[in-house]
């Protein structure tokens, strides 16, 4: 099986929190549609004709696109692919866009799955990091998708933001639950040099919470997610039982997935593949027909570091066997002090050979699994 990401790089406003690849011009809108269906027929070949189980319109702000766009990309997929009948089909929303009538427009192109960028429901927070939506929105966009009998919805929200006491996080966790979407993910307020939060920051005019404050709201999402019966498969996402995001699962087991558009990434268990991220540089070479893009062979040491990266962040763990099987490294043998350090402080146990990290590790998990790579 595998995975079709279609990158749409344009925003209608930028939020001051987001390093992502977009534009706030649409000037290019219609061009960049041509050159994505270019690069789909281009790039047919690349997953070699395994089943396309998800397909996933990222960005951006995906929900920008006309029924018409949608439609004709959807249509040129499932002419190039073999796409399962039971294909899920996300696309990312931001609450400002998810009017009755374009969700209506949605359904029947064919999404079959929403996410929608809610990030938080308090005004002020909202206003703070520069989103184009209101709280309204927040909470009516998720009503207004299920009375469009869409019955897999996904939120995102954003925590870590400067705040008095937790009270506005306990509260925004309180409205979401209230909406009973099937799956939530949940980010810690990252400040990364080149946005308008990381400018600030280096000047001294935005100051983010202390680590101490962001890992509490961790441990109270931990805590009320596992009250409300959402299952932790990944740090960052929960879920009702059996609606994981089937297309992000696949990411982190490894499946292999095809990335179109400026920026999109590309992977088939050797190599990667990384698109340009440049929206004019993108269209300019694809109406020359050439795909602009870097490719890096994968060595057995970067798909094994790889594979813990990504595996020791999952509810099902990083298997030692696999890897021993797989890559041919014993991490008993090169890692077996650290295993037990890990053991010993609380941050991580093995089960039948499989690695998992526990509350306290998921804190660290990206820091363990640096500790953790081959050299």
């Amino acid at each position: 099986m595998a995975g079709i990401y279609i990158h749409i790089p344009f925003c209608r406003q930028a939020c001051y929190y987001c390093d992502f690849h977009f534009s706030t011009s649409m000037g290019l809108k219609e061009a960049m549609v041509q050159a994505i269906l270019q690069e789909l027929t281009l790039r047919q070949d690349y997953l070699q004709g395994q089943p396309v189980q998800t397909i996933y319109f990222g960005g951006g702000t995906p929900s920008l696109l006309n029924r018409q766009e949608l439609e004709t990309i959807l249509q040129r997929v499932h002419e190039l692919f073999p796409v399962a009948d039971d294909a899920e089909i996300t696309l990312e929303a931001n609450p400002d866009d998810l009017t009755p009538a374009k969700l209506q427009e949605l359904r029947e192109a064919g999404i079959n799955r929403l996410s929608i960028g809610l990030q938080s429901f308090h005004e002020p927070h909202l206003r703070l990091m520069n989103r184009a939506h209101n709280a309204t929105e927040s909470f009516q966009c998720v009503l207004n998708a299920q009375a469009a009998s869409f019955q897999n919805i996904t939120v995102d929200l954003i925590y870590g933001i400067p705040s008095p006491d937790h009270s506005l996080w306990l509260r925004d966790l309180e409205l979401l639950f209230s909406l009973n979407v099937q799956h939530v993910s949940c980010y810690a307020l990252t400040i990364e040099p080149d946005t308008a939060f990381g400018r600030w920051s280096k000047k001294g005019k935005f100051t983010a919470p202390e680590d101490e404050y962001t890992a509490q709201q961790f441990e109270i999402l931990l805590q009320q997610m596992q009250q409300q019966g959402f299952e932790q498969y990944e740090i960052s996402n929960f879920c009702q039982p059996g609606y994981e995001s089937r297309h992000n699962s696949n990411y982190w087991r490894g499946v292999h997935y095809l990335g179109i558009g400026p920026s999109a990434h590309s992977f088939n268990g050797s190599s990667r593949q990384y698109n340009v991220a440049h929206n004019k540089k993108y269209i300019d070479a694809l109406q020359q027909g050439q795909v602009p893009a870097e490719q890096e062979t994968l060595s057995p040491t970067d798909q094994v570091n790889e594979y813990v990266l990504t595996s020791l962040r999952t509810s099902w763990g990083c298997d030692l066997r696999k890897i021993e099987k797989e890559f041919g490294f014993s991490y008993h043998h090169s890692h077996g002090t650290y295993l037990q350090e890990l053991q010993q402080k609380g941050l991580a146990f093995i089960k039948d050979e499989v690695l998992y990290l526990t509350d306290k590790g998921k804190l660290l998990a990206d820091q363990l699994a640096l500790d953790l790579f081959q050299e």
